[in-house]
């Protein structure tokens, strides 16, 4: 249960498009602007915006979420299958 919210999903689900495509599938794009590296990818499930992870040195992924709004992020890595909500620091 996340604090503050009844047991259930999370409120912020609502954020989430079923279709939503990377924009720059493989990179982040603040990062390849800027010449910076990554660690690891997180997609946007708002509007397809691929960020770099905390693990990284400028962590974009994050920076998007608080910036524009959109709280929902799923791992761009191979093989992961989870989501991860800004807000409520917990998984969606």
């Amino acid at each position: 249960m996340r604090a503050g919210y009844p047991a259930g999903p999370d409120p912020h689900i609502a954020f989430v498009r079923e279709d939503v495509t990377p924009r720059t599938p493989g990179v982040c794009e603040a990062c390849l602007r800027t010449r910076s590296r990554w660690v690891h990818l997180r997609l946007c499930l708002t509007c397809g915006q691929v960020g770099c992870c905390d693990s990284s040195p400028n962590r974009h992924a994050r920076r998007h979420a608080a910036l524009v709004g959109h709280p929902i992020v799923r791992s761009a890595e191979p093989g992961e299958h989870w989501r991860w909500c800004y807000v409520d620091e917990s998984f969606a």
